[in-house]
């Protein structure tokens, strides 16, 4: 059985190399982050066209998610070598951006004195060190060690998003956002997002014209308004660093389940991220609990699971990626899909009063999840030249494969997040009958379907089409 949730890497110092790259792919990489907030944007740009070199070299569509930094407090750099910071000690905290000590740490963030509390709790590096603020004077906050640990680079500061003064995206956001739209980034991550107003803030053209953008969320105010950033974003990261920070550390486990089920419902594909397979940064297996915490993860939904430090900063990139194939692929054999399919049915989709489009596709993917689960059909092949109806089927979790066709390169890179998709470029848009023969004929010479068997064939009446009103069941010759 092939694994159905997609894995998202992220590219680093360690794994930067065109042979790890290589690797990885090999390994099972779907798609690659490139972070912005450690490094320069020259050395990101010559990343990304680095995996892109590599991934025409394999010959297999990876996509590319740049991930802006956002709104993002840090503290100066500690250096290189690891800092640790023990329970009970005190340090300070000042405005500034050159250094960090064990003692003194300087916060590139002006609104620091005015927007942080005695008695706030802060965390830095994702939870690894908490804060707590004993006193605050003059130009200095002084805080105490809750928990100690350790700590290196530029980690971020969690301060509350509610106090936080900074708009998302950033200028600097945006600087980098230009750059990459012209070297024609398939994904953009959109940090510290708050309502649906962040995302139209970034002004690109809708997907695939341009960029998928993918919310992160990572704030209260993000699941409060979550619906209206579903219905405006192209995609969702579950971006449990920050938003565990945010919320109790019981709630997150369902908060998690709830944004992963709105967003399939919406159509839209969810990333599970953070703190994944941490311990294999350092070592060469993972927890158990890391273990337990991915096929969960799976359990719950998520169209794509997200690996970080493990793979940006490890020890061992392309084991990273083998271990976490492994782990998915093993979940999704367990994966409920009768009962996901079942509930998700049952849910009131769309408006059908305003997205006669979206209301007929959905009512065609329904169908073609029924026929294949009748059937036994193993393969559907989803002809979309946005990738909408591809989406709208993966919301399914149908047992049988979904093959993405689409005449756009863009969108085949796109597809390279979905659920339980193998993107494939076609060339000939021709009319409808043309481009379901070609389907069958490709599904034949690729092998992802045997002479004589049955595929289902998702598709528009023609090119013009802005639904999937077309649903044939095909016998492969």
């Amino acid at each position: 059985m092939q694994r159905s949730t997609k894995i998202v890497a992220t590219i680093g110092p360690a794994s930067e190399s065109e042979s790890t790259l290589a690797d990885m792919m090999a390994a099972g990489m779907d798609v690659a982050r490139i972070g912005l907030a450690h490094g320069t944007l020259d050395e990101a740009i010559e990343r990304y066209r680095r995996i892109r070199r590599v991934s025409a070299e394999v010959g297999r569509p990876v996509g590319i998610l740049v991930d802006l930094p956002g709104p993002k407090v840090r503290v100066a750099s500690l250096g290189e070598d690891p800092v640790e910071f023990h329970s009970g000690t005190t340090v300070e905290m000042v405005v500034g951006s050159t250094r960090s000590t064990a003692s003194v740490l300087e916060v590139d963030y002006e609104g620091l004195m005015d927007d942080v509390l005695v008695g706030d709790t802060l965390d830095m590096g994702d939870g690894r060190v908490v804060l707590e603020v004993i006193d605050k004077g003059g130009d200095r906050l002084k805080v105490s060690i809750v928990h100690g640990g350790v700590l290196s680079g530029c980690p971020g500061v969690h301060i509350p998003a509610d106090r936080l003064r900074i708009s998302t995206p950033t200028p600097s956001d945006f600087v980098a956002l230009d750059a990459f739209i012209e070297l024609g980034v398939d994904m953009v991550a959109v940090s510290f997002v708050r309502s649906a107003h962040d995302i139209r803030r970034v002004g690109t053209e809708p997907h695939p014209r341009g960029p998928m953008l993918v919310a992160k969320i990572e704030t209260r105010a993000a699941v409060q308004n979550l619906s209206g950033i579903i219905e405006t974003a192209g995609a969702i990261m579950v971006a449990r660093g920050d938003l565990g920070s945010e919320c109790s550390i019981e709630e997150l486990p369902h908060l998690q389940k709830q944004i992963i089920q709105q967003c399939i419902a919406g159509g839209r594909p969810v990333i599970t991220a953070t703190q994944m397979l941490e311990s294999m940064v350092t070592r060469p297996s993972p927890t158990r609990a890391e273990a337990s915490d991915v096929a969960n993860a799976v359990f719950d939904g998520s169209s794509a699971l997200m690996l970080s430090g493990e793979t940006a900063v490890g020890i061992d990139p392309a084991n990273v990626v083998r271990t976490m194939d492994r782990i998915a692929r093993r979940a999704d054999e367990e994966f409920d899909y009768e009962l996901w399919a079942e509930r998700l049915a049952e849910l009131r989709m769309t408006d059908d009063s305003t997205h006669d489009a979206t209301s007929i596709t959905d009512a065609m993917t329904l169908a073609a999840w029924r026929a294949a689960d009748g059937l036994g059909i193993s393969t559907i092949l989803a002809i979309s030249g946005t990738g909408f109806t591809v989406r709208s089927m993966a919301r399914f979790r149908p047992q049988a494969r979904i093959i993405g066709l689409s005449h756009n390169e863009r969108t085949v890179q796109q597809l390279t997040l979905s659920w339980g998709t193998t993107p494939v470029l076609v060339h000939d848009r021709g009319s409808n009958d043309e481009m379901v023969r070609q389907a069958v004929t490709m599904a034949r010479e690729r092998d992802f379907a045997r002479s004589g068997e049955i595929v289902a064939v998702l598709a528009g009446a023609d090119n013009r089409s802005r639904s999937a009103n077309v649903l044939r069941l095909e016998r492969i010759p």
